[in-house]
C-alpha cells in the first residue's frame, strides 16, 4: 500500500447538518470515476450513509471513509456527521486528518455546528478549503456567507471563485456557472451528465469588470504572503497563475487563510474545481509537522516521529467498528510501516497487540474493499486482531515506543434508563452495550445492581434515540425504556478547610491519622476535580501514606457527591498537612482520614447542584420571532442576540437542557414547521433550589 506521500491527501468533509457534506462526497466519488452514478441522500443510495438509521433520517450519523484517485492524487476522505449529538465523530476524524473541506449552505450560511467544527479544526491545526454549496437554491447568497465567515469564525477567507447568478432556474438571475478568478475563466457544467463535463469560456464582457474587482481583492490578500507577488505588482507586471496557486497553498497550509470555492453539489456544479483545490491547496503528510508524543517509560521526555517509512512504526486508533468476527480498528499511520501478522505495543494499556489482518476501508461496510499486506506512513486503514485497544490509543513499535496524545471527548449530558425483560436478555444486553461503548466513546452504560436497570448516557435526545433503535432493530433485544433524564453534576459553592481523622481500634491495633484538607470551587464549574499535595516539606508524609491519601480522595471524587450521587466537577482538593503516630499510622488509617475529610469538606463547602446548559441557534421567519422568544423565556432561556440572515432571523440563546426535551416538536408547532434549531453543550450552571431539594430528599 506504499504511496508517494506528495500525492496523498487525508481530508475530511465537515459542516453543519444539511449543508450537503454527503452529497459533496458522492459527487467527488462520481467525478473521480470511483462510482458510475452519484447516489442521493433522500433515496438512501449514498455510499457513506449505509446504516439503516442514516438512510431513514437522511443524515450522517457515523463517520465513513472512502478512497479514490483524482488526477495524480490519492484521496482518503472521511465524511463526518453534522448533528451536534454526533460531534465526537468529527472530533476523532479531525484528530488524524491533514486537511478539511468545510461546506456552507449558501442559503443558511454560518450556523451553530459550523462554528463547532471550525473550532475543532483549529484545535488540531487542520488547514481548510471552504466550499459554499447550494447556490441553485431559493435565497442563496454567496457574498453574504463569505462576509459571515471572517468575523464569526475568526477566519481569513479568500474567494478564488465567484458565482454567475444565484438561485433556481425560474428566478431572473439563476445560478449558471462560476468564474475562476486565478485564470479568469468562466466555467459551466453540463446538466446532462450531472456536471461531469466542464466547459471553459472567456468571461463575458458584462461580467468582466466585477470579476476583475474580485480578482484584485484576492491578489491584495495574497501580497502579504508573497514578496515575489508584491514585487511583480509594484512593477505592474502580470502575476503567473502558478505563483498565485503556490502562494495560496503555502498560506493555506500555514492556516493563514482559507481558499473559498463555490457551486451546487446536487447537480455536480463546482465539484471538479473543488477536487482540484483539494489536490492543489491542502497538505500532504510531508507538509504537516512531525507528530509529537512522549516516552511511555519517561513521560517528561518528548519524542517526534516524521512521516518516513524508515522511522519506527507509530499510529493512532481513532475509530472502532465492533464485529463478531473481530473488531475493526481504524488506524492513521504517522511513521514507519505496519505489516499484517505482526505484533505492536499499546503504551496506553501497557500491552502488546497482534495485528492479524489489514484492510482498506470502504465506507462503514462490513464487506471491506480489499485485504492488504502492509501500511506505510500517511495511510488510513483498518486492522483486525487487537483486543485491548480503545479509541485514542497509540500503537507503536515494540522496541521504539512512543505514546501520542489521546482524543478528548465531551461529557455526556443526557441519560435514559433501560431494563431487560428477563434474565436471558440481561446477559445479551450487557454484551451489546459493551460493543456499543467500544464503538462510541461518548456513549456510557452503568448497571444498577439494586434496581436491575441500566442507565445509558449520550450527547442528546437524538443520540439516545439512535441507540434505542439499534438495540431493538439491529440486536433484537427485548428491553423496556424509560424517560430520558438530565446528567447533573455537583460542586461546592464555598472554600472549606477540614481535618479528617482516624481514631479506631482494629483488633489489637490502634489506628491513627489526621489529614488537613482544603476544598475550593474552581471558576470552570465543568472542569475536572484536581487533587494536590501541598504539605510543607517538614510535614511531608512517607510516600506510601501520601499516595494512599491522594488515591482515596481521587476515588471519592469519581464516586459522586452528596446530592443524588452525581459526578463531582470544578473542585480543587489540596492536602495541607498531616499528623502521624509512632504506631498505627498506616495506609488504612490515612484512607479512613481522607474519607472523613472528603465528607466534611463537601458538607462545609455547601454542595451545589449543576445542570447542563445548551447553546441554541434557532432560525425562523421573522413572523414567528415573538412566539419563539416568549417560549424560550418560559423555558428559562437567555437570549444572547438576534441577527438577520437573509430572509430568516437567527436567535442565539442559552437554555437548561432539562427544559428542552421535545423542543424540536414544539418549535415546529410554534412556526408551522418553518423554524429550525440546533443545539450544542455550552457548560453548566447552578440548578434551581427546588431541583436540588428534590434530589436531597
Amino acid at each position: 500500500m506504499a504511496r508517494e506521500l506528495k500525492t496523498l491527501r487525508n481530508i475530511g468533509i465537515i459542516a453543519h447538518i444539511d449543508a450537503g457534506k454527503t452529497t459533496v462526497t458522492e459527487q467527488m466519488l462520481y467525478m473521480s470515476g470511483a462510482k458510475h452514478r452519484a447516489g442521493a441522500v433522500d433515496s438512501g443510495t449514498t455510499e457513506t450513509d449505509d446504516d439503516p438509521e442514516e438512510q431513514q433520517r437522511g443524515i450522517t450519523i457515523f463517520a465513513a471513509c472512502v478512497t479514490f484517485r483524482w488526477k495524480d492524487c490519492t484521496v482518503n476522505l472521511l465524511d463526518t456527521p453534522g448533528h451536534v449529538d454526533f460531534t465526537a465523530e468529527v472530533e476523532r476524524c479531525l484528530r488524524v486528518l491533514d486537511g478539511a473541506v468545510v461546506v456552507f449552505s449558501a442559503r443558511e450560511g454560518v450556523e451553530a455546528q459550523s462554528e463547532t467544527v471550525w473550532r475543532q479544526a483549529n484545535k488540531y491545526g487542520v488547514p481548510r478549503v471552504v466550499f459554499i454549496n447550494k447556490l441553485d437554491r431559493e435565497g442563496a447568497d454567496f457574498y453574504r456567507v463569505l462576509e459571515e465567515i471572517g468575523p464569526r469564525l475568526h477566519a481569513d477567507p479568500v474567494a478564488i471563485q465567484i458565482p454567475v447568478g444565484q438561485g433556481p432556474a425560474h428566478t431572473s438571475d439563476p445560478f449558471r456557472g462560476i468564474i475562476d478568478l486565478i485564470d479568469l475563466k468562466f466555467l459551466t457544467f453540463n446538466h446532462d451528465d450531472n456536471g461531469k463535463t466542464v466547459e471553459v469560456h472567456e468571461v463575458p464582457e458584462e461580467l468582466r469588470a466585477d470579476a476583475m474587482d474580485w480578482r484584485n481583492e484576492m491578489l491584495e490578500k495574497l501580497y502579504a504572503h508573497s514578496s515575489e507577488m508584491m514585487e511583480l505588482a509594484m512593477e505592474e507586471k502580470p502575476i503567473p497563475s502558478d505563483l498565485i496557486r503556490a502562494t495560496l497553498r503555502d498560506a493555506c497550509i500555514q492556516m493563514k487563510l482559507q481558499p473559498v470555492v463555490c457551486g451546487s453539489a446536487l447537480h455536480g456544479a463546482g465539484v471538479q474545481p473543488l477536487l482540484d483545490s483539494v489536490a492543489t491547496y491542502l497538505p500532504c503528510p510531508l507538509d504537516r509537522p512531525p507528530v509529537e508524543g512522549v516516552d511511555p517509560k519517561k513521560r517528561d521526555k518528548v519524542l517526534l516521529r516524521n512521516p518516513d517509512a524508515k522511522e519506527p512504526f507509530c499510529g493512532l486508533v481513532f475509530k472502532i467498528l465492533p464485529a463478531k468476527t473481530g473488531d475493526m480498528f481504524w488506524i492513521r499511520v504517522y511513521s514507519g510501516r505496519l505489516e499484517s501478522n505482526s505484533r505492536v505495543y499499546n503504551p496506553n494499556r501497557d500491552k502488546k497487540e497482534n495485528v492479524a489482518q489489514l484492510w482498506q476501508i470502504h465506507a462503514t461496510k462490513k464487506e471491506r474493499q480489499g485485504q492488504i499486506d502492509a501500511l506505510e506512513c500517511g495511510d488510513i486503514a483498518c486492522a483486525i486482531g487487537p483486543r485491548d485497544s480503545i479509541t485514542g490509543d497509540t500503537l507503536c513499535d515494540t522496541r521504539e515506543m512512543i505514546e501520542l496524545p489521546s482524543i478528548q471527548f465531551a461529557q455526556s449530558v443526557i441519560s435514559m434508563a433501560i431494563e431487560p425483560e428477563n434474565t436471558t436478555e440481561r446477559k445479551k444486553l450487557a454484551e451489546v452495550l459493551e460493543m456499543l461503548k467500544r464503538q462510541d466513546p461518548t456513549f456510557h452504560a452503568v448497571e444498577n445492581a439494586e434496581s436491575g436497570q441500566t442507565l445509558i448516557s449520550g450527547m442528546g435526545e437524538l443520540h439516545l434515540e439512535v441507540i434505542k433503535n439499534r438495540l431493538v432493530r439491529d440486536f433484537k433485544l427485548a428491553v423496556k425504556f424509560y424517560k430520558p433524564r438530565v446528567s447533573y453534576r455537583e460542586t461546592i459553592a464555598d472554600t472549606a478547610e477540614v481535618m479528617g481523622e482516624c481514631h479506631r481500634q482494629v483488633g489489637s491495633q490502634q489506628l491513627f491519622a489526621r489529614l488537613r484538607v482544603r476544598f475550593e470551587p474552581l471558576e470552570d464549574r465543568s472542569g475536572k476535580v484536581i487533587v494536590l499535595d501541598r504539605t510543607p516539606v517538614e510535614q511531608m508524609l512517607p510516600d506510601n501514606l501520601r499516595q494512599a491519601a491522594l488515591e482515596e480522595l481521587r476515588n471519592r471524587a469519581e464516586g459522586g457527591g452528596l446530592i443524588g450521587s452525581f459526578p463531582i466537577t470544578g473542585i480543587r482538593i489540596s492536602i495541607l498537612g498531616a499528623e502521624t503516630a509512632e504506631v498505627g499510622s498506616d495506609e488504612v488509617a490515612f484512607r479512613i482520614a481522607a474519607n472523613d475529610a472528603f465528607d466534611e469538606g463537601l458538607k462545609l463547602g455547601e454542595p451545589t447542584l449543576l445542570e447542563p446548559v445548551m447553546k441554541m441557534d434557532i432560525t425562523t421567519p421573522p413572523d414567528y420571532l415573538g412566539e419563539i422568544v416568549g417560549d424560550l423565556q418560559q423555558r428559562r432561556g437567555l437570549i444572547e442576540r438576534t441577527e438577520a440572515r437573509g430572509a430568516v432571523t437567527s436567535v442565539i440563546a442559552l437554555a437548561p437542557l432539562k427544559e428542552l426535551f421535545g423542543y424540536s416538536s414544539a418549535i415546529r408547532s410554534l412556526s408551522q414547521g418553518r423554524a429550525g434549531c440546533s443545539m450544542e453543550p455550552h457548560g453548566y450552571q447552578v440548578a434551581p433550589k427546588e431541583d436540588a431539594d428534590a434530589f436531597a430528599m
